[in-house]
């Protein structure tokens, strides 16, 4: 892998490459290092680019790291990696994914995730997103997660992308039968002229399953964001979607969730607020002795952790 590569590992996983674990890291379209472990095996998908992870019976707090990377422009990656995840396993995955530019062309990785999880099997699923470099073309991500999760199963997933993303478009659809749980959890910064899309759709479809989503989102500078959810309760069941944004300067956000209630047990909540930064936040900051620089960078900086 180059050095590139090795630079936006140690931002994607606090890695440069060496893990601790099973793992595939994919470098323009290639992979370019593997490695399965006893329990985790990674094989290449047959028909389309991407990868089939199969976490096997006996997985126990074990790791398996996807990092991709696009290194320069005039890239247009496209993957498609299949999670098959036995019962009654743990397992955390990591799939970070970065693009860097240090010309007028523009990169873009898409990255097409899909979840099979079994009856009780509990998946955390950490996704950090980044764009690096000089270059004025535009730097795009554009990740697909569609998950299906059986009687029991829990995913659990972090999704972080904060600033160097140009152009992105998230989108998140999940399918939950009896008992299954799914929690999300989002922090995105935009600033200059960066844009922003967010669409969540989840069916509860079985007796006693949940989902908790919540979306925290700073957005500066001329940058726009918009955000949907539709939580679908079609048994007895629980749904809570939350987002939370701070504008700052120019920019703009828009949130629209929605919830479909088919079953009268079907418990849903929704949540929206947007709103600047409190001005008492900042001068309770600044008599402690930073500028007003500083008290900002702050503020959004414990907002989005």
């Amino acid at each position: 892998m180059n050095e590139i590569t090795r630079a936006m590992l140690k931002q994607l996983s606090e890695d440069a490459g060496h893990f601790d674990g099973a793992y595939n890291v994919r470098e323009n379209g290639c992979c370019v290092a593997r490695k399965s472990s006893e329990h985790i095996a990674i094989r290449t998908k047959e028909g389309e680019p991407g990868l089939e992870i199969h976490v096997l019976p006996g997985t126990d707090h074990e790791t398996v790291y996807i990092p991709a990377c696009v290194t320069h422009g005039g890239v247009d990656d496209l993957v498609y990696n299949d999670f098959f995840i036995t019962a009654n396993t743990f397992v955390t995955i990591v799939a970070g994914c970065g693009v860097h530019t240090e010309s007028g062309e523009p990169t873009r990785h898409s990255g097409i995730h899909r979840f099979f999880i079994k009856p009780g099997a509990h998946v955390t699923y950490i996704e950090k997103h980044i764009g690096i470099g000089a270059g004025r073309g535009l730097r795009c991500i554009d990740p697909v997660t569609e998950i299906a999760l059986a009687e029991n199963a829990v995913l659990e997933m972090d999704s972080v992308q904060i600033g160097g993303v140009d152009r992105t478009l998230r989108k998140t659809k999940a399918t939950l039968a009896a008992g299954a749980k799914l929690r999300i959890r989002e922090r995105i910064l935009t600033e200059t002229e960066q844009t922003a899309e967010t669409d969540f759709i989840v069916e509860l479809n079985g007796a006693g399953s949940s989902a908790d989503i919540v979306s925290r989102s700073v957005a500066r500078d001329h940058s726009r964001q918009s955000y949907t959810s539709s939580i679908i309760g079609n048994a007895p069941c629980s749904g809570h979607s939350e987002c939370d944004a701070i504008i700052d300067g120019e920019a703009s956000v828009d949130a629209a969730p929605k919830l479909c209630a088919n079953h009268p047990d079907a418990a849903l909540i929704h949540e929206a607020a947007i709103g600047k930064i409190a001005g008492e936040q900042i001068l309770k900051l600044r008599t402690l002795g930073l500028t007003e620089e500083e008290a900002e960078a702050r503020i959004i900086q414990g907002f989005l952790s």
